[in-house]
């Protein structure tokens, strides 16, 4: 036996355990990926170089108008440092200020205040262009274009629909049940109707609706045939690493740009395992994404990728604000396995309460032990084992598994993909 020593991130501190190292079959981190040393460069470069679409300054007529939609505070993109850019690319042509305004893709988070616009975009665009809310619950906003394939009723903000050229903002990152972020999901979920929105999410329960997967997930397939009804006359994506700095721009049209920003995505947070392990160790990477459970679910997704059936999970989240949902908190209350959970949200699919599922759904296939500040009773009521300690929870862990199970290690939990498993790809 080769015991070693190993530090992961927990809170606002870290934990230290050791196990054989003879066990480890892979640690997972994220790769070094150089930034841009020139951002502002590399965005020109992009929107006058563009995948698979003319120039942003071709396809914009003096004359014409055009909606700019840009991520809410929960998802950083940069905007600030790229639509300055953007604009002044189009004055060049002959669009004014007047002509062109930005639309917060807020799909169906609360409405931004005006300080968090300024902020999103910068004082200086702020300044020089009109800037609006998309109100996902309120319906005389939006405007109907049609239904998809798969039932959803197709409604996108009227101002949106209304303008000649709408130009999709946003980063790139994997997403738990849509693949990927970004691209089409600036139109849908971004400045839909609740109702649209709830009935594409309601895919969730397809079992091709997971990471990293775009071909054949139907959320996904979906989204771009309703967004094909108000079609988008340009891309700008971003791929930002952990520190917020730029790695890549793509830009061109919303399909094609967004799929060789995938790639590039997979290429930085995306990780090779060569097989499942018996045992997976998770850090979400300390605070704040442990600051509740809502935050950490994406850390168990990552794991639920590296992880055997049958095997268990630690997760280290020290969850100081809780489950981080009161409707997650309820929805947990009122039903007491994955498949009550799975029939409730079935019967009477509702964002917010989603994420019980989406929590519930990955521990069919294995025990989520979790080391975290929860009350026990709070952790066993969100179907999680709870451990008061690392120590203990190895104990429990190899109690089920054996005394020499193969363990995989992921210090950067949230953010690193297993990439391998034929459910992840």
């Amino acid at each position: 036996m080769a015991l070693k020593q190993y530090t992961f991130k927990y809170g606002r501190g870290k934990v230290n355990f050791a196990v054989d190292s003879d066990l480890v079959i892979g640690e997972l981190t994220i790769k070094d990926m150089p930034v841009l040393a020139d951002p502002a460069a590399a965005i020109l470069e992009a929107i006058r170089n563009p995948i698979g679409a003319k120039p942003l300054r071709e396809i914009v007529k003096p004359g014409e108008t055009v909606a700019f939609i840009v991520n809410d505070p929960t998802r950083v993109a940069n905007s600030h440092v790229f639509m300055p850019l953007l604009l002044n690319e189009l004055n060049a042509v002959g669009v004014p200020d007047q002509d062109m305004f930005v639309i917060f893709s807020l799909g169906t988070h609360r409405l931004m205040t005006e300080e968090e616009m300024v902020e999103a975009v910068g004082p200086e665009v702020a300044k020089r262009v009109r800037m609006y809310n998309s109100d996902c619950r309120d319906e005389s906003q939006f405007k109907y274009f049609g239904t998809t394939s798969r039932g959803t009723p197709v409604y996108f903000h009227k101002l949106v629909a209304e303008a000649d050229h709408i130009v999709c903002t946003g980063s790139v990152v994997h997403h738990f049940f849509a693949g990927y972020g970004g691209g089409r999901k600036a139109m849908l979920p971004g400045v839909a109707l609740y109702e649209t929105i709830r009935k594409n999410h309601s895919m969730i329960f397809d079992p091709n609706a997971v990471i990293g997967r775009l071909h054949g997930n139907p959320v996904y397939e979906d989204q771009v045939e309703g967004v094909e009804m108000c079609r988008p006359s340009f891309l700008l994506n971003v791929v930002l690493n952990e520190k917020k700095e730029f790695l890549k721009v793509f830009a061109g049209d919303y399909i094609q740009a967004h799929l060789e920003a995938c790639k590039f995505v997979d290429e930085v947070y995306g990780v090779k395992v060569e097989k499942e392990a018996d045992l997976v160790i998770a850090s979400c990477g300390g605070y704040p994404k442990d600051i509740n459970v809502y935050q950490l679910q994406k850390t168990m997704d990552n794991a639920w990728c590296a992880v055997r059936e049958g095997g268990v999970v630690i997760i280290l989240g020290e969850c100081e604000e809780g489950s981080g949902s009161a409707l997650y908190e309820k929805t947990m209350q009122q039903h007491r396995t994955p498949q009550a959970v799975e029939e409730a949200l079935r019967a009477n699919f509702q964002i917010g309460a989603h994420k019980a599922y989406a929590v519930t759904r990955l521990m069919k296939k294995a025990e989520f032990i979790l080391v975290s500040g929860l009350d026990p009773e709070l952790a066993r009521t969100l179907l999680f084992t709870p451990a008061k300690d690392i120590d203990e929870a190895l104990q429990m862990a190899y109690a089920k598994l054996g005394p020499r199970p193969s363990i995989t290690l992921m210090p950067q939990g949230s953010l690193t993909v297993p990439l391998a498993a034929a459910h992840c790809k």
